[in-house]
């Protein structure tokens, strides 16, 4: 697995996300070693910080409403993160395979 993303850009997220208040969107994370899906949870400042950035494979962002999906989006665009949209909105991804191509938001 190829690393996309730095501690940098993961804090440049969580601090983008933790402003929204309100509006911030749920996460759910991928650990790369052993695979754990964590639950959704609302806790920028904290909870995703907690054991670091170092096994993240991705992180989902699960949109709630138009409005806050043109929010998030703008924010994605502006720090340039690699990822894609997913079902539940949006997913940034922290590795992938050596042979993927990844765009950036």
């Amino acid at each position: 697995m190829l690393s996309v993303m730095n501690n940098t850009k993961w804090e440049e997220l969580c601090s983008e996300m933790y402003e929204l208040k309100a509006s911030s969107p749920q996460w759910r994370t991928k650990d790369l070693t052993t695979g754990y899906l964590s639950p959704w949870d609302g806790d920028w400042f904290y909870h995703f910080r907690e054991g670091g950035f170092d096994s993240i494979e991705w992180v989902e962002l699960k949109i709630d409403s138009t409005a806050q999906y043109e929010i998030v989006l703008g924010i994605l665009k502006r720090i340039n993160l690699p990822g894609s949209k997913s079902k539940s909105g949006f997913k940034i991804y922290g590795y992938v395979p050596m042979s993927q191509y990844v765009e950036y938001i």
